[in-house]
């Protein structure tokens, strides 16, 4: 994947995130981020934004940290 691509991907979950902070906090925010990215994301795409989240994660909210974070929980290793 390339850099363009990382970058598509980082703005995509900012989206995603900014569009679920509704949900009143960041938790549930970053749930329905998470629960989206499940959906929707494929594997690859899933994998590559988490590879950049443990590396650096910089240029990601709050919340996208935080959904990446649950997502990773229930990958399998």
């Amino acid at each position: 994947m390339t850099d363009q691509e990382l970058a598509h991907l980082i703005q995509m979950i900012n989206q995603i995130s900014d569009n679920n902070i509704y949900h009143g906090d960041e938790a549930r925010a970053a749930e329905a981020v998470a629960t989206h990215l499940r959906k929707f994301w494929a594997r690859s795409m899933k994998q590559r934004i988490t590879e950049y989240a443990r590396a650096d994660g910089a240029q990601l909210s709050d919340v996208s940290k935080l959904a990446i974070s649950r997502l990773s929980e229930l990958q399998p290793s």
